[in-house]
């Protein structure tokens, strides 16, 4: 059994239930409440499991890693279909090359860490963090919006099935609306957006679906 480390509206988490859920993957959930006040990834019981203190975190037999793109390249090897990654080797960089825009350029500057740091450490209003959350997202998205509208006429960027690519751009759609962003300059990737979740794996893998009682 694979135990994931996980919080609801965590967009690397949700990142890793949106690979698992399409591979079929059984997991079992361990709750991790990483909200303000709460901190529960930095008790000493949880900094056994991840000493990065981040959430996810797998755990397979007793071992234990983080970092959401590198469990997806360890389900590519452990679970091969269905493939989250396409079968040419340069459309294979291409989808890494599209996750990678989100998961190490764009979500990092607006994880709950560097929030805070924003506000408790250089005073930045609500409405200044919200300009800060804005503006990364769109410099990723500007790049990522004119390579999703050149590509050819599938359903989804590589072909009839989803990859790396939309599983990370869908949590990071969804964390745009979360503070209010205007996407409507982004319809290829809110195209994309919309396909994904028309399917069960994406729609059970939501932080509306996974949120606590």
């Amino acid at each position: 059994m694979i135990r994931l480390y996980d919080y609801w509206r965590s967009s690397a988490a949700y990142r890793v239930r949106i690979a698992m859920n399409l591979k079929g993957v059984s997991y079992q959930q361990i709750p991790v409440n990483i909200a303000p006040g709460a901190d529960e990834q930095k008790s000493a019981e949880y900094r056994a499991v991840n000493p990065q203190m981040r959430v996810p975190a797998m755990e397979v037999d007793g071992q234990q890693a983080g970092q959401s793109l590198a469990i997806f390249e360890w389900l590519e090897e452990t679970y091969p279909k269905p493939a989250i990654l396409p079968a040419d080797p340069w459309a294979r960089l291409q989808a890494r090359s599209f996750a990678n825009t989100i998961a190490c350029d764009i979500h990092p500057l607006n994880n709950l860490s560097v929030l805070a740091t924003l506000r408790n450490e250089f005073g930045a209003d609500d409405a200044a963090v919200t300009r800060w959350y804005h503006d990364w997202i769109r410099r990723g998205f500007e790049a990522l919006e004119g390579f999703a509208a050149g590509q050819g006429k599938g359903r989804f960027l590589f072909g009839d099935a989803p990859t790396i690519a939309e599983i990370t751009l869908v949590p990071q759609i969804a964390n745009a609306r979360r503070f209010d962003m205007d996407l409507s300059a982004f319809p290829a990737l809110l195209a994309l957006d919309a396909s994904c979740l028309e399917l069960k794996a994406f729609q059970k893998a939501t932080p509306e679906a996974n949120k606590p009682d």
